[in-house]
C-alpha cells in the first residue's frame, strides 16, 4: 500500500502513523548507540563486544541481501505495481527507457504440424520473449505448415534465442535473418506493385521475381542456345518445383531458372512466381514508350530509346558498318559470331537495352545492362563513325542508373586494357572502381551501394519524357 493517499480533492495527506514509528525508532537507536559507546569504551569487554557487533553487522547485512535478491523482483501481494502520474508528468517513456526499449525487425519461417494449437503455442512462445508479430503468412505442405512472420523484438534478443524459444513450443527447420522498413509491406500490397511494374515494362520481370522470393539467383537461358543453335533445356508449361530451384517456362519459350539455397521454396511461393510470369506471358513483348532527343557538341540531334527484338534487324546493319576492331573489342571473340547474340542481348527479359537513334531511323549505338544472375554486365557499342563524340558516356550513364534503380549493388564491364573509350566512360562515371585481369580480359567494377556518386545519377525516370540536352565529350 502507498505511503500517499488522495484525498477528495486531489490533495496529497500524509500518514501520521509512520511519522511517529519512524520518531520513535529514531530516539531507540540514539539511546542503543549511547549504551554501546559506554560498554565499549568503560566495560573490561570491549573490544570482544565491538568485534561481535561488527560480526553482527556483516551477518544482517549478508542476509538482507541475499532476501532483496530472492524477492525484490515480486510485487507485494495484491499490488499491480501501477502507481498514479504525478502532475505534470507524461505519460510516455522516459529516454532512458526509450534506449532500453530498442527494438530490432525479424522475418522468420517454421515449419509446423498441421494441428489445433500448434499456432497458439508459437505466438505464446514469442510473447514470453517480449516480441510483438506484425504479420504472419502460413504456406500449407503436404505434411504440416510453413509459418512466415515478421516480428519486432527487444534489439538485446538475439537470433539464437529465438529460434531455441520456437523449437521448445514445436517449430522445426526454422530459419531467421533480420528484415528492414520494407518487409512493413503486406504481402498482397506487394504482390499488386510487383504486378504491375511487370505489366509496364517487360524487362521488370527477374527484378520483380527476386523482390518476390528474397535474396535469390536467377538465370534465363533462350529456347536455343545463340552459340550452338541447339534447344536448350525444356520444362513444362506449368512448370518444376525442386526444393530450392523452381524452373518456369518462359514467355518467349525459353527457361527461368530460380535458386535459393538457403531456404527451400512453398508451394505457395511457386505459385505467385508463376501467375507473375504468366502474367507476363499473356502481355506478350512490350518496352515503355519514351525516347530522349540529345544535342551533340557538333550541331546533330541524335534520340535515345529503349530497344528489343524489334531492333534485330537494324542492329545487324549496325554490326555490318562497324570495324573488326570495334566488334571484336564489343564480343571479345570471332567477329562473323556478333550476330547471333542479338536476339539474346535485345531480349527484355534478360536486361535493359537502350539504342541511340539518328533522325533518319539509323541505329549507331546500343548500351545493354545484362541480369547476370546476382550480379549485374553493362556493355556499350558504337559504331566507329559515331565514337568520339560521348555518346558511349551518355549511355553508360544511363544504364548505371538504371541499375541503381533496379538495387543493384555494382556493375561490371568486360573489355580490353586497349579499349580507352570503355575504361575513360567508366572513369566518368566517378564512382569507386576495382580493376582485375581475367584470361587476357580486363574486368572493370563500379561500386553502387549507397556511394555519394550514385545517388547524383539521373534515375531511370527522368528520362522517360520527350526533352533536349547536350552531351559533351
Amino acid at each position: 500500500m502507498s505511503d500517499v493517499r488522495r484525498a477528495k480533492h486531489g490533495r496529497p495527506v500524509h500518514h501520521w502513523r509512520r511519522d511517529l514509528v519512524e520518531l520513535a525508532a529514531l530516539f531507540t537507536a540514539v539511546a542503543v548507540a549511547d549504551v554501546t559507546a559506554n560498554l565499549v569504551g568503560h566495560g573490561p569487554d570491549g573490544p570482544v563486544l565491538l568485534g561481535l557487533s561488527a560480526a553482527a553487522l556483516v551477518a544482517t547485512a549478508a542476509f538482507h541481501s541475499w532476501w532483496a535478491r530472492r524477492h525484490g523482483h515480486a510485487p507485494p501481494e495484491g499490488d499491480t505495481g501501477a502507481r498514479p502520474l504525478s502532475e505534470g508528468q507524461q505519460a510516455g517513456p522516459s529516454e532512458r527507457d526509450a534506449a532500453a526499449g530498442a527494438t530490432a525487425l525479424w522475418r522468420m519461417r517454421t515449419t509446423v504440424q498441421d494441428e489445433p494449437g500448434t499456432l497458439a503455442a508459437l505466438c505464446t512462445a514469442l510473447a514470453g520473449l517480449r516480441i510483438d508479430i506484425l504479420s504472419l503468412q502460413a504456406h500449407p505442405l503436404a505434411e504440416g505448415t510453413v509459418d512466415e512472420f515478421l516480428v519486432r523484438a527487444p534489439a538485446e534478443q538475439e537470433a539464437g534465442g529465438i529460434t531455441r524459444a520456437v523449437s521448445l513450443a514445436g517449430g522445426s527447420e526454422t530459419w531467421i535473418e533480420r528484415a528492414d522498413a520494407h518487409d512493413l509491406v503486406d504481402a498482397p500490397t506487394r504482390v499488386l506493385g510487383l504486378a504491375t511494374r511487370t505489366a509496364l515494362d517487360a524487362a521488370e520481370l527477374p527484378l520483380a521475381l527476386r523482390q518476390l522470393l528474397g535474396r535469390c539467383t536467377i538465370r534465363s537461358l533462350p529456347a536455343v542456345s545463340p552459340c550452338s543453335g541447339l534447344p536448350e533445356e525444356e520444362v513444362p508449361v506449368e512448370g518444376v518445383l525442386e526444393d530450392t530451384v523452381m524452373r518456369l517456362r518462359a514467355p518467349e519459350g525459353g527457361v527461368i531458372t530460380v535458386e535459393r539455397p538457403y531456404l527451400p521454396f512453398t508451394p505457395t511461393e511457386f505459385a505467385r512466381a508463376r501467375a507473375l510470369v504468366e502474367l507476363d506471358t499473356r502481355l506478350g513483348p512490350r518496352i515503355p514508350l519514351s525516347q530522349d532527343v540529345l544535342s551533340l557538341p557538333k550541331g546533330s540531334a541524335i534520340t535515345v530509346r529503349r530497344a528489343d527484338t524489334s531492333d534485330v534487324e537494324a542492329a545487324k546493319e549496325m554490326h555490318a558498318r562497324c570495324s573488326p576492331r570495334t566488334l571484336g573489342m564489343r564480343y571479345h571473340g570471332p567477329v562473323g559470331d556478333a550476330d547471333r547474340y542479338l536476339n539474346h542481348l535485345l531480349s527484355p527479359r534478360l536486361g535493359r537495352t537502350l539504342a541511340v537513334q539518328t533522325p533518319s531511323g539509323r541505329i549507331v549505338g546500343l548500351g545493354h545492362l545484362l541480369w547476370d544472375g546476382d550480379e549485374t554486365e553493362v556493355a556499350l557499342l558504337v559504331e566507329d563513325e559515331w565514337q568520339g563524340r560521348g555518346i558511349g558516356g551518355e549511355l553508360l550513364t544511363r544504364l548505371v542508373a538504371m541499375a541503381v534503380e533496379a538495387g543493384c549493388e555494382n556493375v561490371y564491364a568486360v573489355t580490353q586494357a586497349s579499349n580507352t573509350g570503355m575504361v575513360a566512360a567508366m572513369r566518368g562515371l566517378g564512382l569507386p572502381l576495382d580493376y582485375q585481369i581475367e584470361e587476357g580480359t580486363l574486368v572493370i567494377t563500379a561500386r553502387l551501394d549507397g556511394t555519394p556518386a550514385a545517388s547524383r545519377l539521373p534515375y531511370a525516370h527522368t528520362y522517360e519524357q520527350h526533352g533536349a540536352k547536350g552531351v559533351q565529350d
